[in-house]
């Protein structure tokens, strides 16, 4: 059941999150919503990393960079192919986690450095909800920002 219910949760993610990130392109990569804010490009590759980093927490290593996590914006979002990369190895490696773990090891502590001890199950929603979280950011600054 835990790994159906995993599997729709992760289809809605990547669906919904699709609309603003399939709207990033050259032109609009660098816009901010403000000078200290950091640009969609640099957004759009800290997701990608993101979840592929994760994979950490579920005992699964990976052999992603963080270039985003705790830093500033120095352009490293202007690769906006690797950053697509970044993203669909991303979507894939959670549907690997899906099918990877038991229904059990879903109720599994994991000690995180953001919340303490969490379920394995929590820390997969938070992965989705950091991904929502993301696209609503780039949205509203492909649609109010300027370069």
């Amino acid at each position: 059941m835990e790994q159906s219910l995993f599997k729709e949760l992760l289809a809605q993610n990547i669906q919904s999150c699709s609309y603003a990130f399939n709207a990033i392109s050259e032109e609009n990569s660098s816009y901010r919503l403000n000078e200290s804010a950091a640009s969609v490009g640099f957004i759009f590759r800290h997701v990608g990393e993101t979840m592929l980093l994760f994979g950490y927490f579920f005992g699964i290593p990976t052999d992603a960079t963080n270039t985003t996590m705790g830093k500033q914006d120095t352009g490293q979002g202007k690769d906006l192919s690797t950053s697509r990369e970044l993203l669909e190895k991303g979507y894939a490696f959670l549907g690997q986690i899906i099918t990877s773990t038991s229904d059990a090891a879903w109720f599994e502590p994991v000690e995180t450095p953001f919340f303490g001890t969490v379920s394995k199950a929590r820390l997969f929603s938070h992965i989705l909800y950091h991904n929502s979280y993301h696209a609503g950011q780039v949205a509203l600054t492909i649609k109010r920002a300027t370069e």
